[in-house]
């Protein structure tokens, strides 16, 4: 048997979640838990729920109209910005009810 070079958790975690499948998953779940960092919490403090559909839709419910209106205008530069923090092309729109 060959030996190798020992390898990180996340590195055999990464592989197998690759071989799964789930990778693409993986990544959506991760852009919608990086949302509050990519907006900051002062646009956080006005949602209140979120979550990302099979197409890789992010949903994000926001309680302030204003608010809304104005991230509407933003909506390719967030999307843009939680592609790259995740490092794949995981969201392709964002929602915002």
């Amino acid at each position: 048997m060959k030996r190798t070079e020992p390898k990180s958790f996340a590195e055999i975690f990464d592989e197998n979640m690759a071989l799964a499948g789930a990778s693409d998953t993986m990544a959506r779940h991760q852009a919608c838990y990086l949302w509050p960092e990519i907006v900051g919490p002062g646009v956080n403090r006005y949602t209140y729920k979120r979550y990302v559909d099979d197409n890789g839709c992010l949903h994000v419910h926001i309680s302030s109209a204003p608010l809304k209106n104005e991230l509407s205008f933003l909506r390719k530069k967030l999307i843009e910005q939680l592609n790259t923090a995740v490092g794949s092309q995981a969201i392709t729109d964002i929602i915002l009810h």
